[in-house]
């Protein structure tokens, strides 16, 4: 399957919505983290995972430019759709434990994306993107892990917070 143009049109797809979607990442945490007040580790956490972030969106963009392709257009629909999801939950009770679950569906999702993609670029003749792609899906692996780890403390807390009659919403 070496570099057909249909290989490369469905790799670059790839990178182009990967690309979006870490955009979309970044508009959800964002404002998350903003928020954040009795979750200190889970906001060091998330502040980590943007600059994190930032990197893997900027690996995409040189995988790209490697490629003689643009970033996606789609990026300011997404950013919009991750700021509205962030705000959506802002106004929950259970804001914390809202904002864990859908990050940790998120994680793995992207996880999901970035297999797909080294895979097509192991197929694809792209074997000098598998690197980058590789750190990319590192990185999300490792915070699926650590929102998996710390879901039980962070819900512990949501509620003992809340039983003290204290804030716990975030």
């Amino acid at each position: 399957m070496k570099d057909s143009s249909e290989t490369r049109s469905i790799f670059v797809t790839g990178l182009k919505n990967a690309h979006a979607m870490e955009n979309q990442a970044l508009s959800i945490m964002k404002p998350q983290v903003s928020r954040i007040e009795n979750y200190p580790d889970v906001a060091s956490r998330l502040e980590q995972h943007i600059r994190e972030t930032e990197g893997q969106i900027a690996r995409l963009e040189e995988i790209l430019s490697s490629l003689s392709e643009d970033h996606s257009t789609l990026n300011m629909a997404l950013s919009f759709t991750g700021s509205m999801a962030a705000m959506g939950h802002s106004i929950a009770g259970d804001e914390i434990i809202k904002n864990s679950l859908a990050n940790f569906a998120f994680e793995n999702f992207e996880i999901a994306a970035y297999k797909s993609l080294m895979t097509i670029a192991e197929l694809g003749g792209f074997p000098g993107s598998v690197a980058a792609l590789k750190a990319n899906l590192d990185e999300e692996i490792a915070m699926a892990k650590w929102l998996d780890d710390n879901l039980r403390s962070v819900t512990i807390k949501f509620a003992s917070l809340k039983e003290a009659g204290m804030s716990a919403k975030v």
